[in-house]
């Protein structure tokens, strides 16, 4: 059987699921039953400087006819205070102490304010500090949250401050809300900071009622930019997570990776670009804590149907196979191909190939119902055609290559081989 154990910087847990930094995790009732439920340990809320909440403070995004493609949150830090915080920080330690315990925290721009809270967090025993550099609303004013992740030097100088007192492992948050979370990356790990976790929410805005005309959410006639999350982000937090991963400075740091995992076939994809663990929240909010089950049970059993023993096997072994576009292998090319055995004649590989692509897909009428194949010569292998097609199955791509040389496109114009070949 394969052992799901998980040991990141130092802090084992029995499998690899944390509860990030949010709503499920900001209080004592909520992470006791997110433990006795199974969860490998959690990231409690942030901590720090004393604020007020608003309400309302969710939204989320539908699309074509789904629930809940993005949600969409304007909360900010706990708004509970510090102190009982920290008391019952210290309870659940003493529930569950094979669990890992890690405590995110954002406070005031100064070196005083981050040794007080770090000082008073160890002392709870927490197994872990995650500095929040990466909230994307409300806290700018005072040069916290995503101000510090955007800036490299700024957040290179809290990272500085914070392990001049740090005795447990130290991981930082980055925001994704810049061009490329490379340059803070390295700060942070320049800082001297053990870990990072990724990526926290994106701005955004979810949607209007279009009878009131506010932004959702909808706060007494107004709204504000959020923080974007959910299955939809999952794409980007992968983008993020390989940037970091490929680099040279920030590989040598391990990744908690977060971002849009909801089954455990997301996970295995973060795991594979290189996340040592993983953290979930929304998928948890929108489901609760017994997704737990189908997490560890999916993983294990894929690992198990794979050959895989230990998770350390898994991570990072689809990152070789991410490269740039220059260097893909021009020569390789694929087609369409339609199981008419399968095809339930809806068109809607002709329609979209033929308005919007190549016209590589004949339709022939005829009764009861039209035909459609694959015009070889004319098809590009954009997967167009494969992505539309609501049968599993019925269209797949076929290897046609144009060359047996593997030749990418720098070698292609160094040669000057002629572009209308292909």
């Amino acid at each position: 059987m394969a052992d799901i154990h998980s040991n990141f910087l130092g802090i084992k847990s029995p499998n690899p699921f944390w509860l990030s930094s949010g709503p499920p995790t900001d209080k004592k009732i909520n992470v006791i039953r997110a433990l006795e439920a199974g969860w490998g340990g959690v990231v409690w809320k942030t901590l720090g400087t004393q604020i007020k909440n608003v309400s309302s403070r969710y939204s989320s995004l539908h699309f074509n006819g789904r629930k809940i493609a993005g949600f969409n949150n304007i909360e900010l830090i706990s708004d509970r205070p510090l102190e009982l915080n920290l008391l019952e920080i210290r309870e659940v330690l003493r529930l569950f102490p094979d669990r890992a315990m890690v405590v995110s925290l954002m406070t005031d721009n100064n070196k005083e304010s981050w040794h007080e809270v770090v000082k008073k967090t160890q002392d709870t025993g927490a197994h872990g500090i995650e500095l929040n550099f990466s909230c994307p609303h409300g806290m700018v004013e005072r040069s916290m949250g995503a101000a510090v992740g955007q800036d490299p030097e700024i957040a290179r100088m809290v990272v500085e401050w914070v392990m001049e007192v740090a005795e447990i492992p130290v991981i930082t948050k980055l925001t994704p809300n810049v061009h490329s979370v490379v340059p803070v990356g390295r700060a942070v790990v320049e800082a001297g900071s053990n870990g990072i976790s990724l990526i926290n929410t994106i701005q955004s805005v979810t949607g209007i009622d279009l009878d009131t005309l506010v932004p959702n959410p909808n706060v007494g006639g107004s709204s504000a930019f959020g923080g974007y999350c959910g299955p939809a982000v999952k794409p980007i937090a992968l983008k993020f997570l390989t940037t970091l991963v490929q680099d040279e400075v920030t590989k040598s740091a391990p990744i908690s990776g977060i971002g849009g995992i909801t089954t455990w076939k997301d996970a295995v994809e973060f795991f594979l670009l290189g996340a040592s663990n993983v953290q979930v929240c929304t998928a948890a909010m929108l489901n609760g804590f017994r997704i737990i089950n189908d997490l560890c049970e999916g993983l294990g059993n894929w690992m198990d149907d794979k050959g895989y023993k230990t998770l350390d096997e898994i991570i990072g072994l689809s990152v070789p196979k991410m490269t740039k576009w220059e260097k893909l292998d021009i020569n390789f090319h694929i087609v369409a191909n339609i199981n008419h055995d399968r095809c339930i004649h809806c068109g809607l590989c002709y329609i979209t190939c033929e308005d919007t692509s190549h016209q590589s897909v004949e339709m022939e009428q005829s009764v009861p119902y039209n035909t459609y194949k694959i015009k070889e010569e004319e098809c590009v292998g954009c997967n167009l055609c494969k992505i539309v097609c609501p049968i599993n199955g019925c269209i797949t791509m076929l290897e046609r290559r144009k060359g047996d040389e593997y030749i990418n496109w720098l070698e292609y114009q160094k040669r000057g081989l002629p572009l209308n070949d292909h």
